[in-house]
Order: structure tokens, then sequence, then C-alpha cells
């Protein structure tokens, strides 16, 4: 299996050392953003959401009309659409962009941006409602005659929708969430689960225990992993680069008080800090600081190196399991075009040239610790 490569677009230009510049939707910048994508050779295109930006249906659709061929990946937050009217939306989203379309479940980790919405529920119940709503999704998808359903978060009557996914059997589920009500949900309904860029021996854990929440219905599922490239012509450019990012993090984050945002009660974000406490460095290549500045914020990790060298880190995580790749830069555009000229095809070439076995093993296993080395 080849790896995949997914990017991310935002309405504006805007990262960790980059003020947003301009109006809260730039469409001359989300084509641009798009179609540098497609031409650096990224296979998906991932919309985040949160509970401040603009719509990602929408952002999708307009991104999906400026390109031809690139896939999307749109976040949505479960409870605040009715599953019945998400499921139409979605259906009809993936007819008018040739089937391009999958989503990316996200139950929501900072109760703050939750509240935004209108959204109190804990924790917990956050990942109980998506459970219920991603089988009502996957209903109405797939039904070929009317229902009811009455559960704990929905009740609904005749449900019936004409369109369905243009993809069958339905729209590809992506899934993030590294909690113990988390994992039963992805076992039960993702298509592949989404970790952040942790070290080897947590994504291996975390691989393996997926695995196993799957397996108990009888699925099986595939993974993905975030990460933020820096890259240089030398390792000691890449690493000098690292370090500006975090001193412009640092004097970003000073001048604006309300980008620190409200504190995370995300499982994924304490993985992220506990590969942090290990140090600013882990498995030689994934660099932490920015993690640690940020109180584990979304996929803040990188792998630094030069091109070279982080393409043999990211080929560490293939061997676990993991043959998708969500990469995204602090500088987003260039970033974009660098991954592109320098990183994707080199990861493509090394694993074309050799033969590879994917393997799920735990932390303590010889076969990770070889890896890790």
């Amino acid at each position: 299996m080849s790896a995949q490569f997914i990017g991310m677009i935002q309405p504006h230009e805007v990262s960790e050392i980059i003020a947003r510049r301009g109006p809260a939707i730039d469409p001359a910048y989300v084509r641009a953003f798009a179609q540098a994508h497609e031409y650096a050779g990224f296979d998906r295109i991932l919309v985040p959401a949160s509970g401040s930006s603009p719509d990602t249906l929408l952002t999708v659709n307009y991104a999906a009309a400026a390109t031809k061929n690139i896939n999307f990946l749109l976040a949505h937050r479960p409870g605040f659409v009715a599953p019945t009217l998400a499921a139409r939306q979605l259906a009809t989203l993936d007819h008018y962009t040739g089937g391009r379309v999958a989503v990316h479940i996200i139950s929501g980790g900072s109760d703050e941006d939750q509240q935004r919405d209108g959204d109190f529920l804990s924790h917990d119940e956050r990942y109980a409602r998506t459970d219920e709503y991603l089988g009502l999704l996957r209903r109405v998808w797939g039904e070929d005659k009317p229902f009811d359903h009455e559960g704990r978060y929905y009740r609904a009557k005749g449900v019936w929708s004409e369109v369905k996914p243009l993809q069958q059997p339905h729209i590809p589920i992506y899934f993030g969430g590294a909690s113990a009500p988390a994992l039963e949900v992805a076992g039960r309904h993702a298509n592949l689960y989404a970790l952040w860029g942790e070290s080897l021996a947590q994504a291996g854990d975390l691989v393996q225990r997926v695995r196993a929440a799957a397996a108990l219905h009888k699925r099986e599922i595939d993974f993905s992993i975030s990460f933020r490239p820096i890259l240089g012509a030398t390792e000691a450019e890449a690493w000098d680069r690292a370090q500006h990012i975090l001193e412009a993090t640092r004097h970003f984050r000073s001048e604006q008080s309300y980008a620190r945002g409200g504190p995370q009660q995300s499982e994924g974000a304490r993985r992220l800090l506990a590969d942090a406490a290990n140090g600013d460095r882990v498995d030689e290549r994934l660099w932490t600081a920015i993690a640690r500045e940020t109180g584990g914020r979304s996929n803040t990790t990188s792998l630094v190196g030069t091109a070279g060298q982080v393409a043999d880190a990211l080929i560490k995580y293939y061997d676990l399991g993991i043959h998708t790749f969500l990469i995204r830069g602090f500088d987003p555009l260039p970033d974009t075009l660098a991954y592109g000229r320098e990183l994707l095809p080199l990861v493509k070439d090394k694993l074309a040239s050799s033969k590879r076995v994917s393997v799920a093993v735990t932390h303590s296993s010889p076969a990770l610790q070889a890896l890790a080395a």
C-alpha cells in the first residue's frame, strides 16, 4: 500500500506564527491554496472546523470547484445539525464533487469552543452522542426504505433520503479522539482513525488499541498521523528554522492573548504533552516544543531535518501500519509547495523501492524499540 498525503487549507492565511491577514474568508487564497495542494501531489485536503470558523461544507464546495482531481476531508462536529440533514448534505456534496469527499468527525476537545455553539454536554457525553449520530448517519445513507429512530439524543420518524452517496457503501468516515469512549466509537464506525503526531512508542500502542476496538465489531481500520514537517537543506538549517518558529510562536502568543483559547480537555492533547515532558526532541526527529508552548493544541508536533531524514522518520510510522500522513507547515502555502517538491516524492520513492511489512506492536516490544533507534 502506498502512502497517502493529506494537506490542510483554511479560508484565510493564518498559523501559529502568522496573524490573520485580511477578512475571515479570502476566496482567492482558498482557491490558490487548494490548487497548490493539487499541484504538489497531495491526495486529499482537510478543511478544519471550530466554534468560530467559516462553514466547512461551503468551503469544501468552493475549493472543490476550483480543483479537478484532489479529494477533500470535511471536518464535521456532531450535535449542531440533525444527522438526517447532515447525511443529505454530505451525500449531495459527494455528488457535486464527483465522489471526492470524506468526513472527519470531531466530537470536541474543548468545552469552551463547544459552548460557543450552545453545546454544554460533558466530554464523555459528546462521544455517546457521536456514537448515536454516526449510526443514524450511516442508516440514512444505506437504508432503502423509510425507518424510525428513537435514541438518547435523536428522535426521527419516517426517515428517508432520496440522495445516497456517490461513493459506496458510504462516504469514508475519518475519526479523531484518544479517550476510552472515543476508541469505542472509532472501533464501531470509523474507516480511518486519525492520530496527532505522537512518538513511535505512543503511536504504536494506540494503533494496537484501536485495532482491538475495531476487531470487537469484526472490522478493520486504517490510520493517519499528523505532523508539521520543518525541512532544511541541512539538518542544522532545519533545526535553526525550528528555533525561529518557536520564537515567532512565543512572540505571536504574547501579543494575541485570545490566541491561547480555552483549556483542552482532549486525551490527544494530554498525549502530546506527555511526549513533550520527555524533552523537546523525541525519537531523534520528533520536535515537541510548539505542542508544549501551545498546551497541546491541535497537530503541533514536527519532524525536523532534511527531506531525506524526515522521509525516513515518516516511514517508521508507516511500518507501524499508519499509511496516511496529514502534513502542513507553519508558513502554509510555501511549505505546501516545498513538501510537494522535496518530501512527497521522496517518501513514495523510498516505499516503492522496498518491500515493507506493517506491524502493530506495543511500546515495550523489541520491534518498536528498533524502529525508534
